[in-house]
């Protein structure tokens, strides 16, 4: 029996921010993926290694964490003011999904420098020296992210002093700006509070009745107090992830808030849902000592912040979800903005299981009605392998 060769597709291995992921340009793709649908869907799984029941992702470029099961697929962008569009897929590890729903804010970093070294943007907005402004329409939420990137002789800049905690290496910084970032979701009718309310009383069965500020910035959120579900805030991954039952109060937690928020109709759909809403668990300052072994002091911080991504408590904080938390931070009233002291601010940092982040976001009222223009935060990116990945045809 004759089996046929591997076929193999042009690709770049990138960090962006605390993730990684696979990106490519939309015509390196084999054609049949190079339109929405079961062939895409099929080739970015068997890329990275997904479904896989032993939860290893070892036969592909996953690393078997939600921050590392990921694809990015960039083409030039037909649309006015944007250089390139940017379309990110979540791919489940243990099941034969791709999620398509949302965004992720941590590869954003990486998507102007990738743009950049792959001809998708036009060579005269390019500096020789300085930074370079890429324009990039994030095609999954239909939002603009403008993202500055340190350009050195023509060429992307990738090293630097700029250090996040949850990445072990300094590199370059890259700011990003994520505009208008109150998303417009199926169903939450292009609210930034598709309840109408600042703090819900959110009823989940087997859990009880929680408050909860449940948010469209960045990505779709639902924020609960950490104590009112056991917990103080300054908890690491192993607390949360070995232990199946509070993953699972989670999972009903955010099932119940996305059908509140009108994301879904029915709970079922949830599961096909995996990458949106987020939920996350916020407290006021306290002091503990980071998954690195560093010391965080509650003077360093505004709050504490713990999030789950892919059912699993994320190992630092997803880039969307900080836009939420500085977009809620900003709007007095919020269990964000409570937890961080209350009152007006247009910045705030938080701690999160790797150490902290700071992110600014600026809000006003109008008509009785919150926005927000702007979510601005610091990131870094970098290439770690280029060349082609290889699949089974």
């Amino acid at each position: 029996m004759t089996h046929k060769p591997q076929i193999k597709i042009a690709a770049t291995y990138m960090r962006g921010g605390t993730s990684k992921g696979v990106f490519f340009r939309l015509q390196d793709l084999p054609e049949a993926a190079q339109q929405p649908g079961t062939a895409r869907d099929q080739l970015l799984l068997r890329v990275i290694g997904s479904p896989d029941p032993y939860g290893k992702q070892i036969d592909g470029m996953g690393g078997a964490t939600s921050s590392t099961s990921k694809t990015v697929i960039l083409s030039k962008s037909a649309r006015p003011e944007h250089d390139v569009d940017y379309l990110f897929g979540q791919v489940s590890i243990d099941k034969a999904f791709v999620d398509w729903s949302g965004n992720c804010g941590n590869l954003s970093a990486a998507v102007g420098a990738f743009a950049i070294s792959g001809g998708l943007v036009d060579p005269a907005r390019v500096p020789r020296d300085g930074v370079a402004v890429v324009r990039v329409w994030q095609a999954n939420i239909g939002k603009t992210i403008i993202a500055h990137i340190p350009v050195t002789n023509g060429e992307v800049q990738e090293t630097g002093d700029f250090e996040l905690d949850g990445v072990t290496f300094p590199a370059a910084e890259v700011q990003l700006e994520f505009m208008d970032p109150a998303a417009e979701e199926e169903g939450a009718g292009g609210s930034m509070f598709p309840t109408g309310q600042l703090v819900d009383d959110l009823d989940v069965p087997g859990v009880g009745t929680l408050k909860a500020t449940m948010i469209n910035a960045g990505i779709p959120t639902i924020f609960i107090n950490a104590d009112a579900v056991g917990y103080t805030g300054t908890e690491l991954q192993d607390a949360i992830n070995g232990d199946a039952k509070a993953l699972a109060m989670f999972e009903t937690i955010r099932a119940y808030g996305a059908l509140r928020m009108g994301l879904i109709k029915d709970l079922s759909e949830a599961a096909t849902r995996q990458h949106t809403p987020k939920v996350a668990f916020v407290a006021p300052p306290a002091a503990y000592v980071s998954s690195s072994g560093k010391p965080v002091a509650a003077d360093d911080i505004d709050l504490l912040v713990r999030a789950l991504s892919m059912g699993k408590l994320h190992h630092a904080m997803m880039g969307t979800a900080a836009v939420a938390i500085g977009t809620a931070a900003a709007i007095p009233g919020t269990l964000v903005n409570l937890a961080a002291g209350g009152g007006e601010r247009k910045a705030v940092r938080f701690g999160h299981p790797s150490g902290t982040l700071r992110v600014g976001a600026e809000a006003v009222q109008q008509n009785g009605e919150w926005s927000v223009k702007k979510a601005v935060m610091s990131r870094s990116a970098r290439v770690l392998m280029e060349g082609w990945v290889r699949v089974p045809a």
